[in-house]
C-alpha cells in the first residue's frame, strides 16, 4: 500500500508527540547538520511501508539520522517500491508490492516499521507490526473510522506490554514555541478557558474521475473511506493541537458540511463547520475547507480565556497575549524539523526503553474526534462520542481487482 503525498495539495506539509517528543524536542539534534549531537549507538533495521512522496522524503531523514538502515520497502505499486528500494540500496528480494506487501515486509526480519501509508490501512498494519514484534513509527491520521481509531489504541497498549515503541509523527507539539505557549496555558496563563476557535484550511483537493480501485489508491485523498475526508486527513493537525490544549477529548459535536463543487465525482466535502463540547463545558468551534479560493493553507488554534488569549500555530507566530504569562514567539521550519525531531525521539525511545506510547493513545483520540465531527456534520445532527463508539461503524473500501 501507499501513503503518497497529497498530490498537489499538501506538499507544503508534514504529517506530535505530546509527552515524549515534547520532552525531547529541545535536546534533539539538528539532523540536517553535519555533526549530530549524539553518535548513534546501533543501527535499527527499518521497513518503510508507503513509498510515495512523503515516504521517500522521510526515508532520507531516517538515513541522515545515522541510527537507521532502510532494510525493506513495501508499496502497493511495484514501481514505487523499486524506485525507493534502489535509492537506499535495498535488495530486490526485500522490495515488496501488492495488497499484502506490508505482511511480506513484516516477515523478512525488520526491527521497526515506518507506516507512511493511506490512513484506511494503518490500524491493521500497526496491529500486525506490533504482533510481529516491531516498533512502529506512524504517519497521521492513524484511522478514518471509530473501529480503526480504537484498534490503533489497542496496538499502542499491546506495544507497551511487549516493550515496543509506537510513535505517531505529529509536529505541532515538537516546536519549542508551541510547547511554551501551551505550558503557559496549562499553568493558568489564559485563565479559565471559555472558547477555542480553530482552523484547518487546505489547498484544493481536486476531483478527478477515479474509475478503478488502483486509480483510487493513487489519488486516494478525495475518497472518504481511504482518507477520512478533509475533516480528518487535513484537520488532524489542528484537532491534535486543540486536544493537547484541552487535555481531554470532546464529548459531543454538532455541525454542518457541504459539497460546493458542481457535478462531484468523489464523495469528499469541501467545507466543515463543527462545534464541539468538552466534559467541563469548554466550547470549541472548528472550521475547515479545501476550496479553490486562493487562501493559503492554515493550521492554528485561537484560545480565549478570561485573562488572556493565545494562538498556537503551525507556522509564523504563536503566543499567549495578556496576563502575567505574556509570551510571543515564532514557529520555524516545523514542516521538516518536526519530522526530524520525531525520528530522533523514536530512536532514543527504542534505545532507552521508553515504551509508554502516549502518542498512539492520543492519535486514537484525535481520530475519534475527527470522525465524530465528520459524522455529526454530514448527518446535520448532534452526536455524542459515546454514540459514535457504540455505533462502531467501519468505512469499507472495495479492493476488488487489486493485486494481492
Amino acid at each position: 500500500m501507499i501513503r503518497d503525498e497529497v498530490e498537489n495539495t499538501m506538499e507544503d506539509f508534514s504529517r506530535r508527540n505530546f509527552l515524549l517528543t515534547a520532552l525531547a524536542a529541545g535536546a534533539a539534534p539538528d539532523l540536517l547538520g553535519a555533526n549530530p549531537a549524539v553518535e548513534p549507538k546501533r543501527k535499527i533495521k527499518l521497513g518503510l511501508v508507503g513509498c510515495g512522496g512523503r515516504g521517500r522524503w522521510l526515508a532520507n531523514f531516517f538515513v541522515k539520522h545515522g541510527g537507521y538502515e532502510i532494510s525493506a520497502v513495501a508499496d502497493y505499486f511495484p514501481e514505487r517500491s523499486k524506485q525507493v528500494g534502489e535509492t537506499f540500496n535495498v535488495p530486490a528480494a526485500r522490495q515488496f508490492s501488492g495488497l499484502s506487501s506490508c505482511d511480506k515486509l513484516l516477515e523478512c526480519g525488520v526491527d521497526a516499521v515506518a507506516l507512511i501509508n493511506i490512513p484506511h490501512f494503518q490500524p491493521d498494519q500497526a496491529m500486525k507490526a506490533v504482533e510481529a514484534g516491531c516498533h512502529v513509527f506512524a504517519a497521521k491520521p492513524v484511522a478514518v473510522d471509530a473501529p480503526g481509531a480504537l484498534k490503533v489504541q489497542a496496538a499502542g497498549r499491546l506495544a507497551t506490554q511487549k516493550n515496543l515503541c509506537h510513535l505517531v509523527d505529529y509536529q505541532m507539539g515538537t516546536d519549542p514555541v508551541n510547547i511554551e505557549v501551551v505550558n503557559r496555558i496549562h499553568e493558568g496563563g489564559a485563565g479559565k478557558l471559555g472558547h477555542i476557535d480553530s482552523i484547518g484550511f487546505s489547498n484544493p483537493w481536486g476531483d478527478l474521475a477515479l474509475n478503478t480501485a488502483e486509480e483510487r489508491l493513487k489519488r486516494w485523498l478525495p475518497v472518504t473511506a481511504l482518507s477520512g475526508d478533509v475533516m480528518i486527513e487535513f484537520s488532524i493537525h489542528t484537532i491534535n493541537t486543540v486536544l493537547w490544549i484541552a487535555q481531554a477529548r470532546p464529548v459531543k459535536a454538532a455541525g454542518i458540511s457541504r459539497i460546493c463543487r458542481p457535478n462531484p465525482m468523489n464523495d469528499f466535502h469541501e467545507v466543515y463547520l463543527t462545534t464541539y463540547e468538552f466534559g467541563d463545558g469548554l466550547v470549541w468551534t472548528h472550521r475547515c475547507q479545501s476550496l479553490r479560493n486562493q487562501l493559503p493553507w492554515q493550521i492554528q488554534a485561537n484560545v480565549y480565556g478570561d485573562r488572556a488569549t493565545a494562538l498556537v500555530s503551525y507556522k509564523d507566530k504563536s503566543y499567549l497575549r495578556g496576563g502575567p504569562k505574556h509570551y510571543v514567539g515564532k514557529v520555524t521550519s516545523l514542516y521538516d524539523q518536526g519530522a526530524i525531531r520525531n525520528i530522533a525521539t523514536f530512536y532514543e525511545n527504542i534505545l532507552q526503553g521508553n515504551f509508554g506510547n502516549e502518542t498512539a493513545q492520543q492519535a486514537g483520540d484525535d481520530a475519534l474526534t475527527g470522525v465524530l465531527g465528520r459524522e455529526a456534520c454530514r448527518r446535520k445532527t448532534m452526536m455524542t462520542m459515546d454514540e459514535l463508539i457504540r455505533e462502531n461503524r467501519s468505512l469499507e473500501f472495495d479492493t476488488t481487482g487489486l493485486k494481492a
